[in-house]
């Protein structure tokens, strides 16, 4: 595995933190309020407070699983395995949420995979 590929899939990796941090401990703030377009009251209601701590955990965890292939096991397919994941799940979001998921959450794991390939 390249220090390239270690490096983009180590920024994956803050960014399904970042994204953890803003689900599960920031949930009303406003920057969680723009980055998902909804209002604080809506974010501030108890189901919708409960899913978002469940996905935030969710996403903590697959931050957890990169750091693990890359650094503990130096696996390139875990990573390949992971970003494919990710982008999947990002297309998936795109087609059914916004459009604009498949950059912003997928991007970073579409460059990564590049780099696994060369």
């Amino acid at each position: 595995m390249t220090i390239i590929t270690k490096i983009l899939a180590t920024c994956v990796a803050l960014e399904f933190l970042y994204i953890m941090y803003l689900e599960t401990f920031a949930t009303t703030s406003d920057k969680t309020s723009k980055v998902f377009g909804m209002d604080k009251d809506e974010l501030a209601r108890k189901s919708v407070n409960t899913l978002f701590k469940n996905q935030g955990v969710y996403n903590g965890l697959i931050s957890v699983l990169i750091l693990l292939a890359i650094f503990l096991y130096a696996s390139k397919i875990a990573v390949i395995i992971l970003m494919a994941y990710i982008v999947l799940v990002a297309l998936y979001g795109s087609l059914t949420s916004n459009p604009k998921i498949i950059i912003m959450q997928g991007g970073l794991a579409i460059l990564t995979l590049i780099s696994c390939i060369f």
